[in-house]
């Protein structure tokens, strides 16, 4: 499959662009609507037949990690395709990997399935009452979240019969992310708002005043901050201390009344984070400077897609017409 990708330049890729991510050996890939999955060196890799509709980098090789509307889960390399697992008849709508345990979870209609990327015989199963939107792993990547409606529910990955620990909320959950220290689970809701929950004892955090659906949400600093999409800058919650972001006020980066941040990325241990915006600018901020700098400053298309390299030195985008590029962090 050719691929004209220009990381100068960017390039048009020709369909939705589902996740830019920078993978184990630090290339940018991206997963598109089309089925395909591009890498930013050249190859291309038409990994289902249909549209990808999750991705998530693989947690101890290179390449990506990609469920579809086919109902196949395909690990992508620039060498070729390796089915990993096949639903027939379900979406592949969400996929999660643990580089700490090898682990890869995803989730078809009500069930979250695990596999072992180093043993091809290992298989989990957990059955919900409603559709799965979201699946994470907590730090050490023991421990399972499936975001469903009515809240979420925490499952052990390796044990096979379990009951779940249920963390309920009413309504739809989308979107989850786990802090890094293990002690919340934060949830995007289809509502304007945000939840999060205090695992060690259920306690509920409500996070509102959102004008627009949070469809994306990071830690990052070293778990002690995280950002969310769904406003006009993004906003930034304080996670450090013994109550987290109980009692505290979120901070607003980058406003700019004219857009919306839709989707947000970061480096786990650094105070750097990216903002893509639906209009299709693209910027970076330093919250310990406030020193803000644009990426992408030519309007467009949405972004969809958003990619912050571990190292914070680079930054992938990819936006709702197959608009995609990868631009170094100017230094400082």
């Amino acid at each position: 499959m050719k691929n004209d990708f220009n990381a100068a330049l960017g390039a048009a890729l020709g369909a939705y662009v589902t996740a830019a991510l920078f993978d184990r050996s630090g290339e940018a890939v991206f997963a598109l609507g089309d089925g395909s999955v591009r890498f930013a060196t050249g190859a291309g890799v038409e990994a289902h037949d249909g549209a990808v509709l999750c991705a998530a980098v693989h947690p101890k090789g290179p390449g990506l990690i990609t469920g579809g509307d086919d109902g196949r889960l395909v690990w992508s390399q620039g060498s070729g395709a390796e089915l990993l697992a096949e639903i027939k008849g379900r979406w592949i709508d969400a996929v999660a990997t643990s580089a700490e345990s090898g682990l890869i979870a995803f989730a078809a209609g009500r069930e979250l399935h695990v596999r072992d990327s180093a043993d091809a015989k290992f298989a989990r199963q957990f059955t919900h009452e409603r559709s799965v939107a979201d699946v994470a792993f907590d730090a050490k990547g023991r421990r399972i979240a499936a975001a469903t409606y009515g809240g979420a529910m925490l499952w052990y990955a390796r044990i096979a019969e379990q009951k779940p620990v249920p963390l309920k909320w009413a309504g739809s959950h989308i979107a989850l992310a786990f802090s890094p220290d293990g002690k919340y689970l934060m949830s995007s809701m289809q509502e304007n708002q945000l939840h999060g929950w205090r695992l060690a004892d259920s306690k509920d955090l409500k996070m509102g005043g959102y004008p627009a659906k949070v469809k994306s949400l990071v830690f990052f600093s070293k778990g002690l901050l995280l950002a969310t999409s769904g406003a006009p800058g993004v906003v930034v919650w304080p996670f450090a201390g013994a109550n987290g972001p109980m009692g505290k006020e979120a901070a607003e980066i980058g406003f700019d009344e004219s857009a919306l941040v839709a989707r947000v990325a970061a480096a786990p241990d650094l105070s750097l984070i990216a903002a893509g915006l639906d209009d299709g600018r693209v910027w970076v901020c330093d919250v310990a400077t406030s020193r803000m700098q644009t990426i992408k400053a030519e309007k467009g298309p949405a972004i969809t897609a958003l990619a912050l390299s571990p190292k914070g030195d680079r930054v992938a985008w990819g936006d709702e017409e197959g608009g995609a590029g990868v631009a170094e962090v100017p230094a400082g």
